[in-house]
């Protein structure tokens, strides 16, 4: 990983983006058939059933092999990608609302949605942007909503990877982020299940709308 000294918030995004969007086809390639369906479950069995169907975003939708997912088990699916082929893959592909926008410049509405579900994209917020991207969140959940959470782990360290920028907490850190945007944790994991800790990559997490931060 190169870290550096602090890049412009609108050079992370655009770069970052640039690189989805010309490896688009590639991604839907490789990560079509993954099986997240452990995260899937993790998100709605934290939501009230009798309330269902739920109104999901899928924060980081991608080509919207998610946003599929969730609309065919019967829930109201929108999406939220930054890389404007995905946002059109997407669309295709689920038949969802799909919003263009990236997440360091959300517009959401206030009280929208029953659950989010953010599947490896929030890694990609800058430390420094973090808690501003966490309280819109916690903003667009209705009371008692749920968010779910799944990132790459790493110590603290933050910066590029090739084309990518990343921000790489562990679950002390991703706590405390959590925690001070006014969610309360309703549980965590390692993924993939069944390996030993050093050969999970991924935490997973999921929070419930408290109280707003004061």
């Amino acid at each position: 990983m190169t870290t550096t000294d602090p890049d412009p918030l609108d050079r992370i995004t655009a770069r970052t983006l640039a690189h989805y969007d010309a490896q688009a086809q590639s991604f839907w390639a490789g990560t079509r058939d993954h099986d997240v369906s452990q995260n899937i479950e993790a998100l709605l069995r934290h939501l009230d059933p009798a309330a269902a169907p739920h109104t999901l975003l899928d924060l980081g939708c991608g080509p919207g092999r998610d946003l599929l997912t969730f609309s065919r088990l019967g829930h109201h699916a929108i999406g939220l990608d930054g890389a404007a082929e995905f946002v059109a893959m997407a669309r295709a592909h689920s038949g969802c609302e799909v919003w263009a926008q990236n997440l360091v410049a959300l517009d959401l509405p206030a009280g929208r949605f029953d659950g989010i579900f953010a599947n490896a994209s929030l890694f990609h917020v800058p430390g420094r942007e973090l808690p501003r991207v966490l309280g819109e969140l916690h903003a667009t959940l209705r009371p008692g909503g749920v968010l779910f959470t799944s990132n790459p782990r790493g110590q603290g360290q933050e910066g590029w990877q090739g084309e990518r920028y990343g921000a790489y907490h562990d679950l002390e850190r991703w706590r405390q982020l959590l925690v001070a945007a006014g969610f309360i944790e309703l549980e965590h994991y390692y993924r993939p299940a069944g390996l030993p800790r050093e050969q999970q990559p991924w935490l997973a997490s999921v929070w419930r709308r408290g109280p707003p931060a004061r």
